[in-house]
């Protein structure tokens, strides 16, 4: 009992001095560095760090506009246009090989980015293999068939994963047809019904030189990339309109435990309520009450100390959702759903302790820390305040150190008074058995009876910044 004790001392005490080493750090370190500023005529917004002498360049185009535009039943679109811009491997091969750097398109809800690593001497032509992605985009039926193929075989590859499944219903779950409700990525199905011109609608609607930013970091000077940019990316059409992210909200869900049947010997278990947007001001709150409710719930369910375990927030353009998540096995899964709801309880009525408190901010200021110190990610932060309609890049260190014991209580209160619905994927029938008597619940697949009305939660999640 001495010795653990004494563990468990050494452990807080570790996590002060952490703590205290992040406080004293200069401020230069936490607030993002300063880029010089510039706009094209045809409205693209550049953002320059630059050393002159510098090996390397980096190009980072943010579009604001990702997969939840996708069209109904056709989830993926974006995605798939992402995979369009660069349809040829060699063209990756290129980056990787000859200038050791990298290629890479990332498409999420809200955004798409590009990000082109390569060498400083080489900005022209990095530049012209962008233009020609965006202007001059290689949508001829045969390369569309060729793309769309390889990203349904790839979505078939990964859809069967249990933990891919238990997380995709429960965004059905949670939003319907709402758009967060489909896979960014899209599905098998959703992918095979793009055709060549939803995909050119999709570039002619979004991929607009007024609906993004550039950011270009490393070894060039100012003078260069001005021209550079002028000659190569002026001609980019801008858009007389900038589509909105508006969309009718969800209806409120269903509380039934949903059973997903899919093949042992491991249960995925899924408990997840409607959060918070990215702009929100309680975005910070809601990643360090992330952090306090996964440990509440290690502690509360032994067993998941030597599981995958996770507690989250999704923060979109408009409201995500909050997303507690383990893999158990089929004689814990109930007592691990039971125990999720008991901890949301929990965070409402009993505030974090001083010690949970500086362990879940410091977690999540690690996290912020690792991701600020990719040399890519230098101008994320701009890059978000545009996508997310933020007043000014935030200084998200500062941010979550400020956060505060009644903070994360009162964003408790707010987030998990509303409907809460939570799924289970594993075999069906030993799930069932196990639920008998203590959750409602509904087979995914199976005819069942209606579910029980339920009243009306609290207003469904709005983008409480409208932009």
């Amino acid at each position: 009992m001495i010795h653990r004790s004494s563990l468990r001392l050494c452990a807080f005490a570790g996590t002060i001095l952490l703590s205290v080493a992040l406080a004293a750090q200069p401020l230069s370190a936490q607030t993002p560095a300063q880029p010089e500023r510039e706009q094209l005529l045809n409205g693209l917004r550049l953002l320059f760090w630059l050393k002159p002498g510098s090996p390397e360049v980096i190009l980072k185009l943010r579009i604001n506009s990702g997969s939840a535009f996708d069209l109904a039943g056709k989830s993926g679109q974006m995605a798939l246009l992402g995979d369009m811009l660069f349809p040829d491997p060699a063209t990756v091969d290129y980056f990787t090989d000859e200038m050791g750097g990298k290629l890479d398109v990332s498409v999420t809800y809200d955004s798409t980015t590009i990000t082109m690593v390569g060498k400083a001497s080489e900005l022209e032509q990095i530049a012209e293999v962008l233009r020609n992605a965006l202007l001059s985009t290689q949508l001829t039926p045969e390369v569309v068939t060729r793309v769309r193929d390889a990203r349904i075989k790839l979505l078939r590859d990964t859809s069967i994963v249990p933990a891919t499944v238990a997380d995709r219903a429960l965004a059905a779950r949670l939003y319907g047809d709402f758009p967060y409700g489909r896979p960014a990525s899209g599905s098998p199905e959703d992918v095979a019904r793009v055709d060549r011109a939803d995909l050119m609608q999709a570039r002619d609607r979004f991929l607009n030189s007024n609906n993004a930013t550039l950011a270009v970091i490393g070894g060039v000077t100012k003078q260069r990339a001005m021209k550079t940019l002028r000659q190569i990316l002026g001609p980019w059409r801008k858009s007389e309109q900038i589509v909105p992210t508006t969309f009718r909200q969800p209806p409120a869900p269903d509380t039934r435990t949903l059973i997903v049947n899919v093949p042992g010997p491991g249960v995925e278990v899924r408990l997840a309520t409607r959060g918070v947007s990215r702009s929100d001001t309680d975005f910070h709150t809601a990643l360090v009450l992330a952090k306090v409710a996964q440990h509440r719930w290690q502690a509360t369910s032994p067993e998941l100390s030597k599981q995958p375990v996770f507690v989250k927030t999704d923060a979109h353009v408009l409201p995500g959702a909050f997303v507690m998540g383990a893999t158990v096995t089929e004689l814990t899964a109930v007592d691990s759903l039971t125990n999720a709801r008991k901890v949301l309880d929990s965070l409402m009525s009993t505030p974090a302790t001083a010690e949970e408190l500086e362990r879940a901010r410091t977690e999540a200021i690690n996290e912020i820390s690792a991701n600020l110190a990719k040399p890519d990610a230098l101008a994320d932060p701009w890059l978000d305040a545009d996508t997310y309609r933020l007043s000014a890049p935030q200084d998200e260190i500062a941010l979550l150190r400020s956060v505060t014991a009644a903070e994360v209580q009162r964003v408790a209160n707010r987030l998990f008074n509303k409907t809460i619905v939570s799924v289970v994927a594993g075999e069906a029938a030993a799930l069932k058995a196990a639920l008998q008597g203590r959750f409602q619940y509904e087979v995914l697949g199976e005819i069942a009876a209606p579910a029980p009305s339920q009243k009306s939660p609290t207003k469904p999640a709005t983008n409480d910044k409208p932009g």
